[in-house]
């Protein structure tokens, strides 16, 4: 198949809509936590623990279908792809955490909360939304799942640890303010099960089961596309919930949100970009790039907020900088979608890159 520029008129009407049906459930949120505000309440009190129930229901049911789509048994491979796995590991554990270390000191030198809320949103490396984005940009839908789990246990693994770095050694190295936090690894942890773990297994189960009882060819093209469409209604629910739970704090404060907004554009941007850049360089095709630049750009929003939460108190600095994290990255992740549809032909001679399910569109693919 042609591997010409992804055009408008290939499109479904949904695919070619994505960003207003995105904007439209943004603008829904704000305007019930406005002029609802009593559903914001009920939303807050619906939680368990740390983990928002209404959160969790979006997410999970975004993430199942793309978890079902992957072929675990190809996903095999992937952990071979040293150049991948090296690299990703370098985005998303020390590039990342550092140059949000660098921003958050850069733009907000005279606000604390605000910059230690920044350098958390940095350390919590995403989980979930990656899998839609990748999906999106024709990225590798087995790659991204072998990436996202090892960035599940390194999570789990190294994020106290990080912390402690980057709030209080390297300030205190640097002559830098330092900040107290504790970390609870019951929290992380919970995380990470929620949101990956009860997908993953119900995908896996979902391929193994299908596939087993009724075949590969009935799972892919009767069973998948019934169930694709519901990751857009998840995505979209989850944009509703988010707005609706903290859109209040953001219309309240606009002018520290513009602040604290500034080092969040220029963070997913640049490691968009340097993931990008970095997998043409090794030589990896479009679709590894594509998800190598995805999992080092997103962020897991629901650990951040949860965590700046639990230290510092809903109503803190640092639980606002959390909140305004995924406020930014969807619209701006959905962005960079469009972004690597447009470089792919551009940066990728049609040797290295093969059309991902070429016969379903955008959408479908989610």
């Amino acid at each position: 198949m042609s591997l010409a520029p992804v055009k408008p008129a290939a499109l479904g009407t949904t695919d070619r809509f994505l960003p207003v049906w995105i904007l439209a459930a943004m603008a829904l949120g704000l305007a019930l936590a406005v002029f609802v505000p009593a559903f914001g309440d009920a939303l807050h009190g619906f939680s368990v623990g740390s983990v928002s129930v209404p959160i969790a229901i979006g997410l999970l049911v975004m993430m199942y279908p793309v978890l079902a789509k992957v072929r675990y048994s190809d996903a095999r491979a992937v952990a071979g792809d040293r150049k991948l796995l090296v690299s990703s590991l370098v985005m998303n554990w020390l590039v990342g955490p550092a140059l949000m270390f660098a921003l958050a000191w850069a733009f907000l030198p005279d606000l604390p909360e605000y910059r230690t809320g920044l350098i958390i949103v940095g350390l919590a490396r995403c989980i979930a939304m990656v899998l839609i984005w990748n999906d999106l940009a024709c990225g590798d839908r087995e790659a991204a799942a072998f990436l996202v789990a090892v960035n599940s246990v390194f999570q789990v693994i190294a994020f106290s640890g990080l912390g402690w770095f980057y709030l209080q050694i390297l300030p205190s190295w640097l002559g830098l303010a330092t900040t107290s936090a504790s970390f609870s690894l019951w929290a992380i942890t919970l995380s990470v099960l929620v949101f990956l773990g009860i997908p993953l297994v119900a995908g896996y189960l979902s391929r193994r089961l299908g596939e087993a009882t009724r075949g590969r060819t009935w799972y892919e093209g009767m069973f998948l596309p019934k169930v694709g469409p519901f990751a857009l209604y998840g995505l979209l629910f989850t944009i509703v919930m988010l707005f609706a739970l903290q859109g209040q704090q953001v219309i309240d404060r606009p002018l520290d949100v513009v602040r604290i907004a500034l080092p969040l554009l220029v963070y997913f941007a640049v490691t968009f970009i340097v993931g990008f850049v970095l997998g043409k360089l090794i030589g990896l095709s479009y679709e590894r790039t594509t998800t190598l630049a995805f999992t080092a750009a997103g962020n897991n929003f629901e650990l951040a907020i949860a965590v700046a939460i639990g230290t510092f108190g809903a109503t803190s600095g640092q639980a606002l900088a959390g909140i305004v994290g995924p406020l930014i990255e969807v619209p701006v992740l959905v962005a960079l979608v469009y972004v690597a549809l447009w470089l792919r032909p551009r940066m990728f001679p049609a040797k290295d890159t093969r059309p991902i399910h070429p016969e379903r569109p955008v959408a479908d693919r989610v």
